[in-house]
């Protein structure tokens, strides 16, 4: 177990969002609430010692309401390079932090909750379980937990996948499947809506 207090938390809101249209998904409302700050105030409920958002611009919308929540803001102008130039933003903060392990959590996820980030953090073990992955039907997902001696690696990654190589020899903790879901199109914010949400 690692204390919440060691953790820096990288939370990517920096996506593309292209099936979502021209509007801002993580800008929509879900349950009168924009989508990213769901995800926002279920890191708060763990209370880390760092909050890191990694938004494509430091001053819009988007970026004023998580900075408002508590975040540090990282700015990512070119979304269109990949997940990983988010990630490697997000970790690269973090390594600027006193941080032993950074949990990677995704803003397009509003059902992930504070007990579920807290589960992650109890299995951490620096030697034995330096990555903690979510996991639902057999899948290693975000959110992911990793030991700083990962954060290296994670800021050399390139392309749209992320971490999913690192996650493949991660420590699993589950999770229901319609907890893990996350939000692509309008379609998948309808079905979400009135569901009753909360940290």
């Amino acid at each position: 177990m690692i204390p919440a207090a060691q953790v820096a938390v990288v939370l990517l809101a920096a996506g593309r969002s292209s099936r979502f249209g021209e509007a801002d998904k993580l800008m929509a409302l879900l349950d009168g609430v924009p989508l990213a700050l769901h995800a926002a105030r279920a890191v708060a409920a763990i209370t880390p010692g760092w909050r890191i958002a990694v938004c494509p611009h430091g001053d819009a919308p988007l970026a004023r309401l998580l900075a408002e929540a508590g975040f540090d803001v990282v700015a990512n102008p070119d979304a269109g390079s990949g997940l990983s130039r988010s990630l490697a933003l997000g970790i690269g903060a973090a390594a600027k932090t006193g941080a032993e392990a950074a949990l990677v959590c995704l803003a397009d996820m509003p059902l992930v909750d504070a007990d579920h980030l807290r589960r992650l953090i109890t299995a951490f073990e620096t030697e034995t379980r330096s990555v903690i992955a979510s996991q639902a039907k057999g899948i290693a997902m975000p959110p992911a937990l990793f030991a700083r001696s990962a954060f290296d690696e994670l800021r050399a990654l390139h392309g749209d996948r992320g971490a999913t190589a690192l996650l493949e020899g991660a420590f699993h903790i589950p999770a229901r499947a319609d907890m893990l879901a996350d939000v692509d199109d309008a379609d998948d914010l309808a079905r979400l809506s009135g569901g009753g949400l909360g940290a």
